[in-house]
């Protein structure tokens, strides 16, 4: 019989991050959502979708009556609800997470609002599992202005998000991307996480696209793993480094998304740089993607972690023509199946 587990989420922020006025416009949720549920591969459907707490797809600041609406809008599309990402950002009512009062209390309060709409959809029965998504909200730049004070104001506030997550039965991931300050190398994520030292509560978000960045040392010299010349057909030299990548990383993360990435920084829109995301079958992708990803499903010594219920497929700032085009959704979906075929299991 084959695997069941993880339930395989289709991504909904796709359609809004590095669109707007200076590129293309945004995609509809209901126009996602439809993607999502038609694609099919051998019989296998998504199982779900992970969302932006966002306009112009689900606001912030929604009412019962429009989270019921979402659910029903869900639910018969035969998907269900994981993970939500809080809009902690200060163009989205957010605020950095290193700021002044203001600015953290700003933070919080979306991380406050997220933890609520995250509760009412459990209670609506859409959502069985899936975490809240956060970020440090600010750059690696300004954040190396001081790095010590920088890193333990952003682990203060993050510990202060714990507190909100734990009253609403939360938990929330930290996103480890090379554009968040205090997140952007492998060394800073870890770091930041013991700081915080709240496991129960706060985990990393690894997206195989973003994480590939780390090796790199994008924004982070100093952390690179694989030297800027790196030679992408020896595979040893690379999971070597990928190891010790997914070994420091691995016993945190609690969300995963899988990708693909051809080890080059994009952005659109108002979006910073950060890692490419690339079609599965892109011949300029650098990762087995079935393979890598069981560096982060599998522990040391091979066996399942089963710590991600759900996992998602994350391609962000893809064009609009490719995104509107069902087989592009079959595609990605034959990637998640390959990932669940090699590291999945029954219930």
């Amino acid at each position: 019989m084959s695997n069941n587990y993880p339930k395989l989420h289709n991504a909904a922020w796709p359609g809004i991050v590095g669109k707007g006025d200076d590129s293309e416009p945004p995609i509809e949720l209901d126009a996602l959502l439809d993607l999502t549920a038609g694609a099919e591969v051998n019989g296998t459907k998504f199982d779900g979708i992970d969302l932006i707490l966002s306009e112009p797809h689900v606001g912030i600041d929604s009412t019962p009556d429009q989270l019921s609406a979402l659910a029903e809008a869900v639910t018969k599309r035969g998907l269900e609800i994981g993970s939500l990402v809080a809009p902690v950002w200060p163009p989205l009512g957010g605020g950095s997470s290193m700021g002044d009062e203001k600015e953290c209390a700003a933070f919080l309060g979306q991380v406050e609002k997220a933890c609520q709409i995250g509760a009412q959809l459990r209670e609506l029965g859409v959502r069985p599992n899936g975490v809240i998504r956060i970020d440090s909200a600010c750059d690696p730049g300004s954040w190396a202005a001081d790095r010590e004070k920088n890193q333990r104001a952003i682990a203060d506030t993050f510990n202060k998000a714990c507190d909100i997550a734990s009253k609403h039965g939360e938990r929330l991931a930290a996103e480890g991307e090379i554009c968040w300050g205090g997140m952007h190398s492998w060394r800073a994520m870890a770091e930041l996480l013991e700081l915080v030292g709240r496991p129960e509560t706060l985990g990393l978000q690894a997206d195989m696209a973003h994480t590939l960045l780390y090796l790199m040392g994008y924004n982070a010299p100093d952390d690179a793993l694989l030297p800027a010349d790196h030679d992408w057909s020896d595979k040893a030299a690379f999971y070597e480094q990928y190891k010790k990548l997914t070994d420091t990383l691995r016993p945190w993360t609690i969300d995963f998304h899988v990708a693909q990435n051809d080890a080059t920084v994009f952005g659109s829109g108002s979006h910073d740089k950060t890692g490419r995301h690339c079609l599965p079958d892109d011949p300029n992708g650098k990762l087995d993607i079935a393979e890598a990803a069981g560096y982060w499903l599998r522990d040391e010594s091979g066996e399942l972690t089963k710590t991600c219920r759900h996992i998602c497929w994350d391609g962000c700032m893809f064009p609009n023509e490719t995104m509107l085009n069902q087989e592009t959704w079959n595609k990605v979906l034959s990637a998640m199946v390959s990932v669940r075929d090699a590291h999945g299991w029954q219930e």
